[in-house]
């Protein structure tokens, strides 16, 4: 019986990490047209006896405004281009304060949230961010920085039912991706800690004032590369960027 059973859990554990692999290794290369989260926001949506509403359209990178980028690094996670996967220093940062606040803040780099919303769903058990971690580092292993922040920018959520720099730019200002303005783009990072809450189309006069904190941030971001090239730290006006040197 025992014998039985290891041989199971053998092939459940072989199963796992070899479908894992090559979900990460071919989302290399395949665009995602669907996240855990659009499914799982239409069959809400269904649920409730509401209109089902999902905009998403895929777009390369090379054909969102290059602005994006640089303000999701400002907004989301400084260091993207710095680090490995983790910010240790955010992690330790948001760690400390939600041990005294009842209002959570994340410490999750652009990486990880790339990791939870095309493989993984949304909720805080402790099993979900142990296999955030994990598609986190294969992630960073397979991919290369310009196609994780391709995949983020066009999987994240930025608004109800909108998915993705292309649909925000149609649904909430009537352009295409490429069109986005550095303002354009600093607003829409302000509302990424919620979308649902925050809007890009209706801003409040909070989410204007995160607009112009963010497009000072990006003064300190560097332009970001293309495929297979290194950031230039002289495209940013000072801060961590501008200090390192390649």
């Amino acid at each position: 019986m025992m014998k039985w059973l290891t041989g199971i859990l053998k092939w459940i554990t072989i199963l796992f990490f070899s479908s894992t692999i090559l979900a990460v290794v071919a989302y290399r290369f395949i665009p995602v047209y669907v996240t855990p989260l659009m499914i799982s926001r239409a069959l809400g949506q269904a649920m409730d006896g509401e209109r089902v509403v999902w905009h998403h359209s895929w777009q390369p990178l090379d054909q969102i405004s290059k602005h994006l980028p640089v303000a999701v690094m400002a907004s989301e996670d400084q260091l993207f281009l710095l680090h490995h996967g983790f910010d240790t220093e955010a992690i330790k940062k948001a760690a400390k304060h939600n041990q005294s606040h009842a209002k959570k803040m994340g410490g999750s780099s652009i990486t990880q949230q790339t990791a939870k919303n095309v493989f993984l769903w949304q909720d805080r058990t402790w099993l979900r961010k142990g296999l955030e971690a994990y598609f986190t580092v294969l992630i960073e292993l397979f991919w290369s920085k310009h196609r994780i922040m391709e995949v983020y920018v066009n999987s994240i959520e930025m608004g109800p039912g909108i998915y993705g720099a292309e649909a925000v730019a149609e649904n909430h200002f009537g352009k295409k991706a490429s069109q986005l303005t550095r303002s354009d783009c600093a607003l829409i990072a302000a509302t990424l800690p919620n979308p649902l809450k925050y809007s890009s189309k209706s801003p409040s006069a909070y989410m204007l004032k995160r607009q112009r904190q963010i497009e000072r941030q990006m003064k300190f971001m560097p332009a970001f590369p293309k495929e297979g090239e290194d950031y230039d730290p002289n495209t940013s006006s000072g801060g961590i960027y501008h200090k390192t040197k390649k």
